[in-house]
């Protein structure tokens, strides 16, 4: 994939990352559904990734203190194009380490932007505090202060963009 086309690709996966956590929520299958569309890998193996992230918003069931569920959608959707297979399991060419490399590349944009990949520690960094958003009171007060108008978007919308990046990078989107 040539220059221009990672960059109009990364940035359509920014850009569906952003509109699909502002209209449908669940961090982790918004970064999935982006990386789906903007790379054009909707099928049932995708899809089957994408129902399996449904428990991952909100750092794992919306408890928030779990990992950011943009950066597991990015991490799953890495191991899609890099991971071992279960036919592979022994896995005796190290392709896992492969995988391993990959996110460490997209962990390590999460710590140069945000400072960690945890839920409720991202929200600090973006909105002032964490926010325990299964209460139905705090959930309003992450609401209140932009959760879903431009900041856990933005997150979004940067794991799919970084995924998309890291993946070109390393030759993936051309295979």
């Amino acid at each position: 994939m040539d220059k221009k086309t990672v960059e109009q690709t990364a940035q359509k996966a920014y850009d569906l990352g952003f509109a699909y956590e502002k209209e449908y929520r669940g961090c982790a299958q918004c970064a999935i559904a982006a990386l789906q569309d903007a790379l054009d890998i909707r099928n049932s193996e995708t899809d089957a990734i994408f129902k399996a992230a449904t428990g991952m918003a909100g750092g794992g069931a919306r408890q928030t203190d779990g990992n950011c569920g943009a950066y597991a959608g990015g991490t799953m959707m890495i191991g899609y194009h890099v991971g071992r297979e279960r036919d592979n399991f022994a896995d005796p060419e190290q392709i896992r380490m492969d995988t391993f490399r990959l996110v460490k590349k997209l962990h390590q944009r999460f710590i140069d932007e945000f400072g960690t990949v945890t839920c409720s520690e991202i929200h600090t960094r973006i909105m002032g505090r964490p926010f325990y958003i299964e209460d139905p009171d705090e959930f309003q007060k992450f609401e209140d202060a932009g959760a879903h108008t431009d900041k856990c978007t933005r997150v979004v919308a940067l794991a799919a963009k970084w995924s998309t990046e890291i993946l070109a990078d390393e030759g993936y989107l051309d295979k």
